[in-house]
Protein backbone atom coordinates (compact mmCIF):
# COMPACT_ATOMS: atom_id res chain seq x y z
CA UNK A 1 0.00 0.00 0.00
CA UNK A 2 1.36 3.62 -1.04
CA UNK A 3 2.37 5.34 1.99
CA UNK A 4 0.67 8.79 2.50
CA UNK A 5 2.02 12.16 1.87
CA UNK A 6 -0.71 14.19 3.61
CA UNK A 7 0.69 16.33 6.47
CA UNK A 8 -0.47 15.29 9.82
CA UNK A 9 -3.46 16.53 10.65
CA UNK A 10 -3.87 19.86 12.80
CA UNK A 11 -6.00 18.21 15.82
CA UNK A 12 -4.43 19.07 18.20
CA UNK A 13 -3.86 22.15 21.16
CA UNK A 14 -2.66 25.85 19.75
CA UNK A 15 -3.59 24.58 16.37
CA UNK A 16 -7.19 25.47 14.48
CA UNK A 17 -8.46 25.52 11.19
CA UNK A 18 -10.17 28.62 10.30
CA UNK A 19 -12.94 28.31 7.89
CA UNK A 20 -13.86 29.92 4.30
CA UNK A 21 -16.06 32.45 5.70
CA UNK A 22 -12.65 34.15 7.91
CA UNK A 23 -12.88 37.74 7.17
CA UNK A 24 -9.59 39.11 6.02
CA UNK A 25 -6.67 39.59 8.48
CA UNK A 26 -6.35 42.74 7.41
CA UNK A 27 -9.05 43.70 9.89
CA UNK A 28 -7.81 41.97 12.51
CA UNK A 29 -7.47 39.06 14.58
CA UNK A 30 -8.29 37.50 18.04
CA UNK A 31 -6.56 38.11 21.17
CA UNK A 32 -4.01 35.83 20.52
CA UNK A 33 -0.35 35.18 22.71
CA UNK A 34 2.45 36.70 20.98
CA UNK A 35 3.68 34.78 17.80
CA UNK A 36 0.47 32.74 16.96
CA UNK A 37 0.61 32.61 13.55
CA UNK A 38 -2.64 33.10 11.04
CA UNK A 39 -2.92 32.11 7.40
CA UNK A 40 -5.89 32.58 5.14
CA UNK A 41 -6.39 30.99 1.48
CA UNK A 42 -9.67 31.52 -0.40
CA UNK A 43 -10.63 28.31 0.90
CA UNK A 44 -10.11 28.87 4.73
CA UNK A 45 -6.80 28.58 6.97
CA UNK A 46 -5.22 28.00 9.83
CA UNK A 47 -4.24 29.23 13.57
CA UNK A 48 -0.86 27.86 15.11
CA UNK A 49 0.73 29.24 18.48
CA UNK A 50 4.25 29.10 18.17
CA UNK A 51 4.78 26.43 21.19
CA UNK A 52 3.30 24.01 19.29
CA UNK A 53 6.43 24.02 16.43
CA UNK A 54 3.76 23.19 13.65
CA UNK A 55 5.10 23.50 10.47
CA UNK A 56 2.36 24.96 7.68
CA UNK A 57 2.38 23.81 4.45
CA UNK A 58 0.49 25.44 1.35
CA UNK A 59 -0.24 24.92 -2.16
CA UNK A 60 -3.03 23.50 -4.39
CA UNK A 61 -2.96 19.87 -3.94
CA UNK A 62 -5.27 20.01 -1.11
CA UNK A 63 -5.32 16.57 0.75
CA UNK A 64 -1.28 17.21 1.15
CA UNK A 65 -1.72 20.67 2.31
CA UNK A 66 -2.68 22.61 5.63
CA UNK A 67 -3.80 26.08 3.61
CA UNK A 68 -5.18 24.93 -0.04
CA UNK A 69 -4.07 28.08 -2.44
CA UNK A 70 -5.28 27.81 -6.31
CA UNK A 71 -6.47 24.65 -6.25
CA UNK A 72 -7.46 24.76 -9.91
CA UNK A 73 -4.43 26.53 -11.03
CA UNK A 74 -1.33 24.40 -13.03
CA UNK A 75 0.98 27.09 -11.89
CA UNK A 76 0.96 26.60 -8.37
CA UNK A 77 2.89 24.12 -7.09
CA UNK A 78 1.31 20.88 -4.94
CA UNK A 79 3.04 22.05 -2.56
CA UNK A 80 4.04 25.52 -2.74
CA UNK A 81 5.76 26.92 0.42
CA UNK A 82 6.06 25.90 3.94
CA UNK A 83 5.90 28.18 7.14
CA UNK A 84 8.09 27.39 10.18
CA UNK A 85 8.98 28.68 13.50
CA UNK A 86 12.14 29.03 15.42
CA UNK A 87 13.10 30.95 18.29
CA UNK A 88 14.11 33.94 15.83
CA UNK A 89 10.29 34.21 14.73
CA UNK A 90 8.12 32.70 11.55
CA UNK A 91 10.13 32.18 8.15
CA UNK A 92 8.51 31.39 4.78
CA UNK A 93 10.55 28.62 2.73
CA UNK A 94 9.59 28.64 -1.27
CA UNK A 95 9.26 25.01 -1.78
CA UNK A 96 7.50 25.46 -5.32
CA UNK A 97 8.64 26.49 -8.69
CA UNK A 98 6.60 30.05 -9.27
CA UNK A 99 8.03 32.99 -6.75
CA UNK A 100 6.27 34.39 -4.24
CA UNK A 101 5.72 38.34 -4.15
CA UNK A 102 5.93 40.27 -0.77
CA UNK A 103 4.84 43.81 -0.39
CA UNK A 104 6.97 46.04 -2.68
CA UNK A 105 7.42 43.43 -5.28
CA UNK A 106 10.24 41.97 -3.91
CA UNK A 107 10.48 38.35 -4.69
CA UNK A 108 11.15 35.01 -2.91
CA UNK A 109 12.28 32.59 -5.16
CA UNK A 110 12.14 28.82 -5.44
CA UNK A 111 14.16 27.01 -2.66
CA UNK A 112 15.15 30.56 -0.85
CA UNK A 113 13.80 31.54 2.48
CA UNK A 114 12.72 34.77 4.61
CA UNK A 115 12.09 35.71 8.04
CA UNK A 116 8.47 37.12 8.43
CA UNK A 117 7.46 40.59 9.57
CA UNK A 118 5.15 41.18 12.57
CA UNK A 119 1.50 41.82 12.24
CA UNK A 120 0.21 41.73 9.08
CA UNK A 121 1.61 40.68 5.63
CA UNK A 122 -0.18 39.50 2.15
CA UNK A 123 1.64 37.49 -0.08
CA UNK A 124 0.88 37.21 -4.25
CA UNK A 125 1.87 34.18 -6.49
CA UNK A 126 1.26 35.13 -10.19
CA UNK A 127 1.38 32.42 -12.49
CA UNK A 128 -0.37 34.11 -15.58
CA UNK A 129 -0.49 37.98 -16.78
CA UNK A 130 -3.45 38.02 -15.70
CA UNK A 131 -3.89 35.28 -13.10
CA UNK A 132 -2.74 36.27 -9.17
CA UNK A 133 -3.50 34.23 -6.22
CA UNK A 134 -3.22 35.73 -2.77
CA UNK A 135 -2.68 34.24 0.90
CA UNK A 136 -2.73 36.34 3.67
CA UNK A 137 -0.65 36.27 7.04
CA UNK A 138 -0.42 37.61 10.05
CA UNK A 139 1.68 36.93 13.50
CA UNK A 140 0.07 38.12 17.01
CA UNK A 141 2.22 41.43 18.27
CA UNK A 142 2.04 42.26 21.68
CA UNK A 143 0.30 44.69 23.00
CA UNK A 144 1.70 48.51 22.90
CA UNK A 145 2.02 49.59 26.23
CA UNK A 146 -0.31 52.35 27.88
CA UNK A 147 -4.21 52.40 28.20
CA UNK A 148 -4.86 48.82 28.80
CA UNK A 149 -8.68 47.06 27.86
CA UNK A 150 -10.42 45.34 30.63
CA UNK A 151 -11.85 42.12 30.17
CA UNK A 152 -15.47 43.18 29.70
CA UNK A 153 -14.68 46.28 27.32
CA UNK A 154 -15.83 46.12 24.09
CA UNK A 155 -13.17 45.53 21.24
CA UNK A 156 -12.51 49.48 19.83
CA UNK A 157 -12.82 48.70 15.51
CA UNK A 158 -11.54 51.35 12.94
CA UNK A 159 -13.68 52.96 11.45
CA UNK A 160 -15.13 50.98 8.09
CA UNK A 161 -16.56 53.00 5.33
CA UNK A 162 -19.97 50.77 3.99
CA UNK A 163 -19.39 50.52 -0.22
CA UNK A 164 -22.45 49.58 -2.11
CA UNK A 165 -21.70 46.33 -4.20
CA UNK A 166 -20.81 48.25 -7.83
CA UNK A 167 -19.02 50.81 -5.61
CA UNK A 168 -16.58 48.27 -3.85
CA UNK A 169 -16.16 46.27 -7.28
CA UNK A 170 -15.17 50.13 -8.83
CA UNK A 171 -12.78 51.11 -6.41
CA UNK A 172 -10.77 47.84 -6.72
CA UNK A 173 -10.40 48.29 -9.89
CA UNK A 174 -9.36 51.97 -9.76
CA UNK A 175 -7.07 50.71 -6.76
CA UNK A 176 -5.74 47.53 -7.73
CA UNK A 177 -2.47 48.47 -7.63
CA UNK A 178 -2.32 49.73 -3.94
CA UNK A 179 -4.52 46.22 -3.04
CA UNK A 180 -1.71 44.21 -4.67
CA UNK A 181 1.29 46.07 -2.72
CA UNK A 182 3.31 47.04 -5.35
CA UNK A 183 5.92 49.67 -4.86
CA UNK A 184 4.72 53.90 -5.07
CA UNK A 185 1.16 52.71 -6.98
CA UNK A 186 -0.88 54.93 -8.86
CA UNK A 187 -4.72 54.64 -9.60
CA UNK A 188 -5.45 53.15 -12.63
CA UNK A 189 -6.43 55.26 -15.86
CA UNK A 190 -10.10 56.01 -15.80
CA UNK A 191 -10.06 54.16 -19.52
CA UNK A 192 -8.57 50.71 -18.05
CA UNK A 193 -10.81 51.29 -15.04
CA UNK A 194 -13.94 51.09 -17.46
CA UNK A 195 -12.19 48.39 -19.75
CA UNK A 196 -11.97 46.38 -16.76
CA UNK A 197 -14.96 47.05 -15.34
CA UNK A 198 -16.96 46.43 -18.58
CA UNK A 199 -15.21 43.12 -18.77
CA UNK A 200 -16.43 42.11 -15.47
CA UNK A 201 -20.13 43.85 -15.71
CA UNK A 202 -21.24 44.57 -18.86
CA UNK A 203 -24.86 44.73 -17.58
CA UNK A 204 -24.18 48.03 -15.11
CA UNK A 205 -23.59 50.34 -18.23
CA UNK A 206 -20.54 51.37 -17.27
CA UNK A 207 -18.68 54.01 -18.59
CA UNK A 208 -15.80 56.31 -18.12
CA UNK A 209 -17.94 59.31 -17.09
CA UNK A 210 -19.71 56.64 -15.12
CA UNK A 211 -16.86 55.70 -13.25
CA UNK A 212 -15.50 59.43 -12.47
CA UNK A 213 -18.98 60.05 -11.35
CA UNK A 214 -19.24 57.08 -8.80
CA UNK A 215 -15.88 57.95 -7.91
CA UNK A 216 -16.83 60.91 -7.04
CA UNK A 217 -19.53 60.56 -5.30
CA UNK A 218 -17.29 57.97 -2.73
CA UNK A 219 -15.38 60.97 -1.89
CA UNK A 220 -17.88 63.73 -1.48
CA UNK A 221 -19.69 61.33 0.89
CA UNK A 222 -16.28 60.70 2.78
CA UNK A 223 -15.70 64.13 2.70
CA UNK A 224 -19.12 65.36 4.66
CA UNK A 225 -17.79 62.56 7.29
CA UNK A 226 -14.60 64.34 8.11
CA UNK A 227 -11.80 62.91 5.63
CA UNK A 228 -10.38 65.33 4.50
CA UNK A 229 -7.72 65.56 1.14
CA UNK A 230 -10.48 64.36 -1.24
CA UNK A 231 -11.39 67.72 -3.05
CA UNK A 232 -9.72 69.90 -5.32
CA UNK A 233 -9.99 73.00 -3.16
CA UNK A 234 -7.52 70.95 -0.73
CA UNK A 235 -5.30 69.47 -2.91
CA UNK A 236 -5.01 72.63 -5.09
CA UNK A 237 -4.25 72.24 -8.51
CA UNK A 238 -3.28 70.82 -10.72
CA UNK A 239 -4.72 68.17 -8.56
CA UNK A 240 -3.85 65.05 -11.05
CA UNK A 241 -4.45 61.51 -9.20
CA UNK A 242 -3.82 63.38 -5.85
CA UNK A 243 -7.68 63.04 -5.08
CA UNK A 244 -8.26 59.31 -5.94
CA UNK A 245 -5.23 58.47 -4.21
CA UNK A 246 -6.38 59.87 -1.08
CA UNK A 247 -9.55 58.13 -0.83
CA UNK A 248 -7.49 55.01 -1.55
CA UNK A 249 -5.15 55.39 0.85
CA UNK A 250 -8.03 56.22 3.33
CA UNK A 251 -10.09 53.25 2.09
CA UNK A 252 -7.14 51.13 2.93
CA UNK A 253 -6.04 52.74 6.52
CA UNK A 254 -9.96 51.91 7.41
CA UNK A 255 -9.37 48.62 6.33
CA UNK A 256 -13.08 49.11 3.98
CA UNK A 257 -10.88 48.14 1.34
CA UNK A 258 -8.58 44.54 1.51
CA UNK A 259 -6.56 42.28 -0.29
CA UNK A 260 -9.18 40.22 -0.89
CA UNK A 261 -11.07 42.34 -2.77
CA UNK A 262 -9.08 41.30 -5.63
CA UNK A 263 -10.70 37.98 -6.40
CA UNK A 264 -13.62 40.45 -7.17
CA UNK A 265 -11.54 40.87 -10.06
CA UNK A 266 -11.18 37.35 -11.59
CA UNK A 267 -15.09 36.87 -12.21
Amino acid sequence: MARSTRPPAPRRSGVELLPPETHSLARGIPESPEGTLFVLGDRGGIRVDPETRFEVLFGRNEPEVHVCLGADDPGISRRHGLLSWSPQGWSLRNTGVVPIRFPGSRLLLSGHEEPLGSSYTPLFIRTEAKREHLLELRVATRPPRGEKAKVDDPTRRPTTWELSEHERLLLTALGERYLRHEPHPQPNTWKDTYLLLEDLDPDYGWTTKKAEHDVARVRERLTRAGVVGLTRDEVGEPAGNAINHNLLLELLVSTSLVPPDLRLLDR
